[in-house]
């Protein structure tokens, strides 16, 4: 059984173009409207997969929502991946660098946890938030 994230943008193709960029996912699948909206796309990291699409254009996205949301805003003032997507990178050092480069949001700086990984929280540029992780054991 494999579980994988399906997660919607308002602007599908620019989430495609940041996410290769700044998180290093490889585009396996895309498919578009006749419009050129990004209707379902594919994106790879190591083992793992995430499903993308920009479902209507009636779509918020979480960073949109927060402006027009108080309970929202408020949500997202803690640091935490709360609906969100855990990735295990081989170099969590290295892909803090890329994605801080890349211009990504960082809600929290690569730090060891108890748990036996290292990880670091990113929000991308619509408000999706991914922590990535990479086990120490």
């Amino acid at each position: 059984m494999a579980v994988i994230p399906m997660l919607a943008y308002e602007d599908g193709a620019a989430a495609i173009d940041w996410l290769t960029n700044a998180f290093g996912f490889e585009e396996q699948t895309r498919f578009t409207g006749d419009d050129g909206t990004v209707t379902h796309a594919e994106l790879e990291t190591g083992s793992g997969t995430i499903m993308l699409a920009t479902p209507s254009p009636d779509y918020v996205s979480p960073k949109r929502l927060r402006e027009l949301s108080p309970e929202a805003r408020k949500m997202a003032e803690v640091p935490y991946v709360i609906d969100g997507v855990v990735v295990e990178v081989d170099d969590v050092d290295a892909h803090f660098a890329r994605a801080k480069e890349a211009g990504a949001s960082i809600l929290s700086e690569p730090a060891d946890q108890v748990v036996g990984i290292r990880h670091y929280r990113a929000e991308d540029p619509e408000g999706h938030r991914w922590m990535f992780s990479q086990d120490l054991s």
